[in-house]
């Protein structure tokens, strides 16, 4: 399906390119949220007449991320969690979790553009996370697993 890209997206192309990409994922994923649209003469025509104006939002919400990037980077995040002697953890710290400790700190971070390459955390201790707040915008935090004795 030939689609034109509403928004930069990874892997497949800048804002206002023509890509053709599996109709599934046009479909169910780009299309539903408003990253793409169905490339129609109509709508190449229509884009064209908005492109200026999609540009300047795409610039806005670029600056905005890295505004919020640049308070996010180093930050340490400490999260608490029942844990036996050798420092395993009984459970494992989340990206619902980690939301949950940056909120408390007062940062607005979806679950979802928390990057845990390893899964879940299970052993006591630091961990380097990643947050993608936009796809050119990356925010390193740490987050450090305390262990609680359990009684």
């Amino acid at each position: 399906m030939q689609i034109i890209l509403m928004e930069k997206v990874v892997n497949l192309g800048q804002l206002g390119d023509v890509v053709k990409v599996k109709n599934g994922y046009a479909r169910n994923f780009l299309i539903p949220q408003g990253k793409a649209k169905r490339a129609t003469p109509a709508a190449i025509a229509e884009f064209d007449a908005k492109r200026a104006e999609l540009e300047k939002t795409q610039a806005e919400v670029l600056a905005d991320a890295q505004a919020r990037a640049a308070k996010l980077d180093g930050l340490m995040v400490q999260i608490t969690q029942k844990a036996g002697v050798d420092g395993k953890l009984f459970g494992s710290v989340t990206n619902a979790d980690i939301e949950e400790a940056l909120k408390a700190q007062g940062f607005e971070v979806e679950r979802s553009m928390i990057r845990m390459p390893q899964g879940s955390l299970k052993q006591v201790g630091d961990h380097p996370l990643t947050i993608a707040l936009h796809s050119d915008v990356l925010a390193h935090i740490v987050v450090s697993v305390l262990g609680e004795a359990t009684s």
